[in-house]
């Protein structure tokens, strides 16, 4: 008798277990979205007052915004930072190459059971010389403008999966061909398992008006005016936000807008009452300091702000915690999760982030910054790093900074 109850107690422990396991959630849905040339000010949810951004501001309202987010000054590095996980010194810094033998988030996720697609400028090798090259780097499905081959806007020059798209007659504007495509990505893998959607888009970049071709005009015979290109950037996150709802996975789905470095400095823009001009290429905050909008309804708590340290290296490492993924193990990753913030908890935030590009690196905390040159700003005090600080003359605070900075940056680069 003894051991039939022992034996009956034994089976009801296993049932529950196994129906733990049934009812654990699938890990989220990911899409993330970075626009091309768009800096902070640009905003309404961080003061810019410039461009109406209803529909981002409210995916702000619904979500968390991090205050400290920074990418490297041009496009290329940061996106190789992005998917890789990993800095410039580690990749290399050739210009629209992602190396062959560095690992993306789409194979990190893919190889974790992600359904994986890409949609947007691509710009990490020329397709038409290797038109699978998305597809060997993790995207099992993909359109892309390929850079430099051919237009982006009207009338664009895009590959899918592997083939030069042919176009139909009413499909004249790319964003809305990369948006649709994953529209229809999204609703096709809704029941079938979690989804990462990668979309670098090709807004807000000016268009080529020169080089190996030039772009054809818009529909009203002139190219787009960059607050014409705000305007469809957030126009066409607001046709994807309803698109989830539609879809009724919203809540199931974290969406991460971003940008990928800082604004032209042909543009100029308001924020908090102050005129800002754009500067993409600069290593200041003007060109390095870009927004990171989060909102996972249910998850991420919603209306608030982020005061942690970000880069673009953590976005992967961030991913494969959420996604129950394994990363690589053959080589130095340089990423923190924010995966605990996202949720509303306190995390292990970064002390230190750091960038780089064209042979000039720094590394800052939230107030001070340390340049590879060896300029040091307080950027509280001098946020436009007007003039660095005279070490000679300052405080034993800023001496400390600086050479713990100086340490750090040491320890990071000798470490490769």
């Amino acid at each position: 008798m003894k051991f039939i109850i022992t034996l009956l107690l034994s089976i009801a422990s296993i049932n529950l277990c196994v129906q733990a396991q049934s009812t654990d959630p699938k890990p989220p849905n990911i899409l993330l979205i970075m626009a091309d040339d768009l800096g902070i000010e640009t905003l309404g949810s961080y003061g810019g007052t410039t461009y109406p951004t209803p529909n981002l501001d409210a995916l702000a309202e619904s979500g968390m915004r991090f205050n400290h987010c920074h990418s490297n000054p041009k496009c290329s590095p940061s996106r190789v930072n992005l998917m890789t996980g990993r800095y410039g010194f580690r990749t290399g810094q050739d210009w629209g190459v992602l190396p062959k033998d560095e690992i993306t988030f789409g194979t990190v996720l893919r190889d974790a059971g992600y359904a994986t697609a890409l949609a947007g400028k691509w710009q990490m090798n020329l397709l038409g010389e290797n038109p699978r090259y998305p597809i060997q780097q993790g995207f099992e499905k993909y359109i892309a403008w390929a850079w430099h081959e051919g237009p982006r806007y009207w009338d664009p020059l895009i590959w899918e999966n592997g083939k030069l798209r042919e176009n139909a007659p009413h499909e004249t504007y790319g964003p809305d061909i990369y948006k649709q495509f994953l529209i229809d990505f999204m609703a096709n893998e809704k029941d079938k398992g979690p989804f990462f959607a990668y979309y670098p888009m090709c807004l807000t970049h000016f268009p080529k008006k020169g080089g190996p071709y030039i772009e054809p005009l818009g529909p009203n015979g002139k190219y787009q005016t960059y607050a014409e290109m705000m305007a469809h950037t957030d126009r066409i996150v607001g046709e994807l936000i309803n698109a989830l709802d539609e879809l009724g996975i919203r809540e199931n789905t974290l969406l991460l807008f971003t940008g990928d470095n800082g604004t032209p400095d042909v543009v100029v823009s308001e924020r908090n009452g102050e005129s800002i001009r754009g500067g993409k290429g600069l290593h200041t905050d003007i060109g390095t300091h870009v927004p990171l909008i989060a909102s996972w309804p249910g998850t991420t708590p919603q209306g608030n702000t982020n005061d942690s340290l970000i880069d673009f290296s953590d976005f992967m490492t961030t991913f494969a915690e959420m996604g129950n993924a394994k990363l690589p193990q053959d080589r130095s990753l340089d990423g923190t999760s924010f995966l605990p913030q996202l949720k509303g908890e306190k995390g292990s935030p970064r002390e230190w982030i750091y960038t780089e590009y064209q042979g000039l690196a720094w590394i800052r905390n939230h107030r001070w910054k340390y340049y590879s040159d060896d300029r040091f700003f307080d950027m509280k005090m001098n946020p436009k790093e007007d003039e660095g600080l005279n070490m000679k003359v300052t405080s034993t605070q800023a001496q400390e900074a600086r050479a713990w900075l100086k340490k750090e940056m040491k320890k990071l680069l000798s470490a490769k």
